[in-house]
């Protein structure tokens, strides 16, 4: 399918592995330029060189810094011409007891997983809405529909963002051409799944091997998603297809969710 974003400038945050790459990756190969931050500057370097030898028609530019920062946006937005798409995305919480978590704990997942995707919207849906198109994609959690006990941080977080969202997308901006969507991941095979089965395996004494083969069986496909499954979703929600999709969060758990909502 072609989705008709070519030659579309795209800023995908937090992009050098997991998620945030397998997004970059399915934007490239469709002719999108792309922009990707990262903290690490070796594996957004690594990142970048592959996403230039996917995108043989586009651009691919790299910024290291943290997006969670003003300078670290400041110098994510100088590096894009214009942003057509903003992929929000940024590393989840650490799991624990809430007893344990201060108040300094809440204000950097605050800070990270709904206040800089707030300014990063803020900074690009205005001039998306005056050339008549854009795409919001924000990579939340299922635990947005399905809370987990030890990720009290980023369900909180991320739930705020979640309502912000239902309101802002629902605003004048949509018609205007300015779509904005979340993704909610169930399990992918990525260092954040590893980081949860950690703490569940320090928790319960077990294996994470053993915690891990346990979760995935209680998923309907009997395994962990793949980083390019997630990918191509975000991209067909960043096409010319999806432009009557707004407001909505998209659940991508391999059927995991029991609910009908």
């Amino acid at each position: 399918m072609e989705l008709g974003i070519k030659g579309r400038w795209a800023l995908v945050c937090a992009a050098s592995k997991g998620l945030g790459k397998g997004c970059a990756l399915a934007l490239a190969r469709e002719g999108v330029n792309v922009v990707v931050t990262a903290r690490g500057a070796e594996a957004l370097e690594a990142t970048v060189a592959e996403l230039r030898a996917l995108n043989a028609g586009g651009e691919t530019r790299g910024v290291a810094g943290d997006i969670t920062t003003e300078a670290g946006r400041a110098a994510a937005l100088a590096a894009c011409p214009q942003v057509d798409i903003l992929v929000n995305n940024a590393g989840g919480p650490p799991p624990g007891d809430f007893r344990s978590w201060e108040r300094e704990a809440w204000i950097a997942a605050l800070d990270a997983n709904m206040l800089a995707p707030i300014a990063l919207i803020k900074a690009t849906v205005d001039a998306m809405a005056e050339r008549g198109f854009g795409r919001v994609v924000n990579i939340t959690s299922a635990a947005v529909k399905a809370p987990i006990d030890i990720l009290g941080l980023s369900n909180g977080a991320r739930s705020g963002l979640t309502g912000f969202v239902a309101g802002l997308a629902r605003s004048p901006l949509a018609a205007r051409g300015v779509t904005i969507n979340n993704l909610l991941p169930g399990a992918f095979d990525t260092d954040r799944l590893r980081v949860t089965l950690a703490g569940q395996a320090s928790k319960t004494g077990r294996s994470i091997d053993e915690i891990g083969a346990q979760r995935a069986a209680t998923i309907p496909l009997r395994r962990f998603g793949r980083p390019d499954e997630f990918g191509a979703a975000c991209a067909f929600l960043c096409s010319v297809h999806a432009a009557y999709l707004t407001g909505q969060n998209i659940l991508i758990d391999g059927g995991a969710y029991p609910g009908t909502f």
